[in-house]
């Protein structure tokens, strides 16, 4: 498989995970970064502000976690705690504020033992409600804008609906760059991994986003020229909790298998749609985010249900894998409704339940193996 020059960039950007080269000179530059965690952190916000968002992930591998088990609950899930480990270690003292959401339990205490200790600077924890709906934009907009204030006020600045716009317009342009290189793996031989989908998208929220743009808009040039030939691969879908260790996608496309798309936060749920050109910048980014590709947690789950049986038919999945962080309820509590859905519909569905970061051990390959070899028998029957 040919090298591409544009991919090597970004891999370059992983490999000095977390405190990645281009924020060390964002930071030289004098700026601030921000850090996020959550999907439904509007980044345009913080970007409008003249700072880097960044997203707060662990590494791409298990992490030993005393501290993350001593201030966190043990049921908290290991993503959470991860995190927490990170920044006690001093792993995150680069961050110069911190935007949280109150999107799950895990989430929650982990920004309140972050602000409790003073670990992290935490500039404000966002509410999101759980149902679609004008009442809950009108909520989710009034939430923003308090986020907006509290920055304002933490770093004595002033973020006008001028930079809100443009700085939507920048991420709009991600969000059509993504779409059209998702686009390229509903081909019958994908020209990119998942597994280097993944480190597109990994590199995409720890760096410059007007510099990533132009990366990967010369990344989806290489991609128009590259065959890898994937005949008697079996295209999956990967869904469940958020997934940042690159080698786990590697070790399941290493079996035969193909991750032609996914449902996970950090995946198509993070760029899915575009904001809408508004004169009401915040009224404009609470309708976007509220609407997009939902998380589990919303209610109903019909909503979340239909996008995924609509991926599933796009990208001609014969398989889908559900990763779970432990002790992660939100998708602990989907699978159930997932699989039903997915019964009726005739889609094989594997769950794998994981500590976050973990690669494909010999117990996970085994599973997906026998999955694959199933979905092979079953396709051969028809």
């Amino acid at each position: 498989m040919e090298s591409l020059a544009m991919l090597e960039k970004l891999r370059q950007v992983n490999a000095s995970f977390p405190y990645t080269e281009p924020m060390r000179k964002w930071k030289e530059k004098g700026k601030k970064v921000v850090g996020w965690l959550c999907n439904y952190v509007p980044e345009e916000i913080i970007h409008a502000a003249g700072m880097l968002p960044v997203r707060l992930t662990a590494d791409s591998k298990e992490l030993e976690m005393p501290d993350g088990d001593a201030y966190l609950h043990i049921y908290s899930c290991s993503f959470t705690r991860s995190i927490f480990q990170m920044a006690r270690e001093g792993q995150f003292d680069f961050i110069d504020g911190f935007v949280a959401t109150a999107m799950c339990d895990g989430s929650r205490r982990l920004a309140d033992v972050l602000d409790e200790y003073k670990i992290l600077p935490l500039i404000y924890t966002l509410g999101v409600p759980r149902k679609f709906g004008e009442r809950a934009e009108a909520l989710y907009r009034s939430e923003i804008l308090n986020c907006k204030k509290k920055m304002e006020a933490f770093f004595s600045i002033k973020i006008p609906d001028e930079a809100i716009k443009e700085s939507i317009s920048v991420y709009n342009r991600t969000r059509q760059l993504f779409r059209r290189l998702y686009d390229l793996r509903k081909s019958s031989n994908p020209p990119i991994s998942g597994a280097e989908t993944l480190e597109v998208l990994n590199a995409s929220v720890r760096m410059d986003r007007e510099e990533f743009n132009q990366i990967l808009e010369s990344l989806l040039q290489e991609l128009e020229q590259r065959r890898i030939p994937s005949e008697g691969k079996t295209r999956l879908m990967i869904d469940g909790s958020i997934l940042n260790n690159v080698e786990f996608i590697k070790g399941i496309e290493d079996l035969g298998g193909l991750i032609v798309v996914d449902g996970i936060c950090n995946g198509a749920r993070y760029w899915e749609g575009t904001v809408k050109d508004s004169s009401e910048p915040i009224s404009a980014l609470a309708q976007y985010y509220l609407n997009k590709f939902p998380c589990p947690r919303f209610d109903p789950p019909g909503v979340r249900l239909d996008k995924v049986l609509d991926l599933i038919k796009a990208y001609q999945v014969e398989g889908v894998i559900y990763e779970i962080i432990r002790y992660c309820n939100t998708h602990t509590w989907d699978y159930p409704i997932l699989k039903s859905q997915l019964d009726e519909n005739g889609i094989p569905i594997l769950e794998l339940d994981l500590e976050y970061g973990a690669g494909a051990s010999g117990r996970v390959k085994t599973r997906v193996q026998a999955f694959l070899e199933m979905l092979r028998e079953k396709k051969e029957a028809r």
